[in-house]
């Protein structure tokens, strides 16, 4: 941990290893960016290579390729990491009654399933370390819930119970787990919905930040990736270290209604 000369502390996460999930744009992204800042060695994963090994070399990190989809292959490789990121998601966005099937599995799969294994793998080794820090970027919906959305609430909400697991088993180790739930950021997920937001709330797709995203929002803007990767490494650094179990609200005033 370093220290300013005003006496304010910063992270310093030098000789340290942080993998992130979904880090080839976006919040993933952002995360690896910040925490790399810190001195970390990034190991830099998403199904995307291209984007990977992009945001990898311009942080000096590593670059995996890994479809977390894929659980038998996810569940046969090995990784040690200081900080695990659990970032990647995807989004599907339907009534319950036309929700595909497979499609709800497979957003269970990534978000839920492909997180409980990554957090399986490196806890061994955070353990003998006696130092760890999960972070999973949960949502809004990880304690709130929004129509046609049923597999990313239910995915969401299931990430929010295996932090807290991982949080109690972990505290004897020097291990934390915490979540940050944001609200709305401007990443190619949410730019990806828009138009599905549209059919199903019968709105013009120019409508949709306005009247779907940020209608529960008191503060009526899309969060930056970056802002959510300025918490994530507050969560890593030796202030946040008794912290853990927690779920961190950045979703503009939504869940304070």
């Amino acid at each position: 941990m370093a220290t300013t000369r005003d006496g304010i502390r910063s992270t310093d996460l030098t000789g340290r290893t942080a993998l992130v999930t979904g880090a080839a744009s976006g919040i993933g992204a952002a995360c690896a960016t910040a925490l790399a800042a810190a001195g970390a060695h990034v190991l830099v994963a998403d199904r995307d290579a291209a984007g990977a090994e992009r945001i990898a070399a311009g942080i000096h990190g590593e670059a995996l390729a890994i479809d977390l989809a894929d659980l038998d292959a996810l569940a046969a490789r090995s990784f040690d990491a200081d900080v695990l990121v659990n970032n990647a998601g995807i989004q599907t966005v339907a009534p319950i009654v036309d929700f595909d099937p497979a499609a709800f599995r497979r957003m269970i799969d990534v978000m839920v399933t492909a997180p409980f294994l990554l957090v399986r793998a490196v806890l061994p080794g955070m353990y003998e370390r006696g130092w760890g820090r999960v972070v999973n970027i949960s949502s809004v919906h990880g304690i709130r819930a929004s129509a046609f959305k049923s597999a990313y609430v239910t995915a969401k909400h299931g990430l929010e119970g295996l932090s807290k697991v991982t949080a109690l088993e972990g505290a004897a180790h020097g291990v934390t787990s915490n979540c940050i739930n944001p609200g709305y950021v401007r990443t190619p997920l949410v730019e990806k919905q828009i138009a599905d937001q549209a059919r199903v709330h019968a709105v013009p797709e120019s409508e949709v930040i306005e009247k779907v995203m940020l209608v529960e929002s008191a503060i009526k803007r899309l969060l930056e990736p970056a802002e959510v990767a300025d918490l994530a490494l507050w969560l890593c650094g030796e202030s946040a270290a008794s912290v853990t179990g927690a779920s961190y609200a950045m979703d503009g005033g939504w869940s304070a209604r």
